[in-house]
């Protein structure tokens, strides 16, 4: 295990040099003058001669390469640059609204885990009843509504209906309610039909009339056994699902006005900050790095039968 962990370590910063170039060069081919944005962003009138003056002070004047090891160089000491809008250090600006896209995404990813897989245990159990096709009806009826939509709509039965969980209010636990439901739907509905093929495709496995055989209690064959080799192909969905939930937090951030990362990140993009961007783009791709490392350990974990040495 210790091996395997290390393994995935070393991938860890081949994959962020990657990401960190590609999403350089990306913003690079934008039609837009990043000195211009700097020069729109200050306020100060886009001159000829001011335009100049900003390239060569932001080093736009440079060739691409020794711009971008340049950039890498103050990378690699945490040093980011200065956000064009907010004239700050951006890492300082991205750690601060990073806790609330956390918390969003982990308490999302938290309600997924514990609705979707008793769900789908007990719309196998009950295959073919009235509960398992209710289960499979919001499954499929969850999966078709977009985010935004129902995130609107729980805002008008609950805030506007109800008089209570207000996206205004003070941020607290109860803040979260709404944008948790709102974003872990689609992923809650996905999982709650993978467990339950999971699930079904396993109460007729051999194993199962060994168990037996060995006179084990059915409960100890369900935990043991069943559950576990049933959680295999969920593990590998959730690592997807973080991604999804990470994503999808933008949008879920800007509906219910949270402070969060997301909806700073979107503020960059139409503000043409390309040095918040560069940094978003990294740390999200560390944090998701972070996260399917924690899922592949659990998939060893779950079935140390897989040969990752392949």
């Amino acid at each position: 295990m210790l091996k395997f962990i290390l393994k995935r370590l070393l991938y860890v910063p081949l994959i962020l040099l990657l990401v960190s170039f590609v999403v350089f060069a990306l913003l690079r081919l934008s039609p837009v003058d990043p000195a211009f944005s700097y020069l729109v962003q200050s306020q100060i009138p886009p001159t000829d001669e001011a335009l100049n003056t900003a390239r060569i002070e932001l080093g736009l004047n440079k060739p691409f390469l020794e711009q971008y090891f340049l950039w890498l160089k103050n990378a690699l000491s945490l040093d980011f640059g200065i956000s064009y809008v907010t004239k700050r250090e951006v890492l300082g600006d991205l750690l601060y609204y990073l806790p609330t896209t956390l918390c969003l995404t982990l308490l999302s990813m938290l309600f997924l885990i514990c609705v979707s897989i008793p769900l789908g245990i007990i719309a196998a159990l009950k295959k073919n009843s009235l509960f398992d096709k209710c289960i499979l009806l919001f499954s499929f009826a969850g999966v078709s509504i977009p985010s935004f939509w129902f995130g609107f709509l729980l805002i008008l039965v609950f805030t506007l209906g109800f008089g209570v969980l207000s996206p205004f209010s003070e941020l607290g636990f109860t803040r979260y309610i709404l944008p948790v439901l709102t974003l872990s739907l689609m992923s809650l509905c996905i999982n709650v039909r993978l467990m339950r093929a999971s699930f079904l495709a396993r109460l007729k496995a051999p194993f199962l009339l060994y168990a037996r055989a060995r006179a084990l209690s059915e409960a100890k064959i369900a935990r043991t056994h069943l559950l576990k080799n049933s959680l295999v192909p969920v593990s590998t969905s959730l690592g997807m699902h973080f991604g999804e939930l990470l994503g999808g937090a933008v949008v879920v951030e800007i509906l219910f006005a949270l402070p969060g990362l997301g909806r700073y990140a979107v503020g960059a993009i139409y503000s043409h900050d390309y040095p918040v961007v560069q940094c978003f783009v990294l740390l999200v791709t560390l944090v998701f790095i972070v996260m399917n490392l924690f899922i592949d350990i659990l998939y060893v974990y779950l079935n140390p039968k897989i040969a990752y040495e392949d």
